[in-house]
């Protein structure tokens, strides 16, 4: 499948970090995410129940995220990609899980991870 639907610079707050100060407040990650999808039926119908909503993935994540309280971007990536994979039917997706100022010196530390199938 060379389709691909994407949603970048989606930019949420949550509890992040393995620091005891950083459990007390809310920082900011920032998701870059790929998925595969046919988009031929869409093409096609001009009808959004044809295709993976994008507004509808964003929103399921950006609920999951807000309400998420993990140490490590790793585990808050795995989670996402799982709601990704079960509840929309994603078969292959890319996921960039960035925490923007986590070093100093640096504009941004991330993780990128494929999960699925691409076929």
């Amino acid at each position: 499948m060379k389709d691909r639907v994407l949603i970048e610079g989606l930019e949420v707050r949550t509890v992040i970090g393995i620091y005891d100060w950083e459990r007390e407040i809310r920082q900011t990650v920032r998701l870059d995410l790929e998925m595969a999808w046919d988009v031929t039926k869409a093409a096609e119908s001009d009808d959004i129940a044809d295709t993976l909503d994008y507004k509808a993935v964003s929103k399921r994540l950006i609920s999951f995220v807000e309400a998420s309280s993990f140490g490590l971007i790793e585990s808050l990536a795995e989670h996402c990609s799982n709601i990704l994979l079960n509840e929309f039917s994603v078969p292959w997706l890319r996921l960039k899980m960035s925490k923007p100022g986590a070093v100093r010196g640096s504009e941004n530390v991330a993780v990128l991870i494929e999960r699925g199938v691409l076929t």
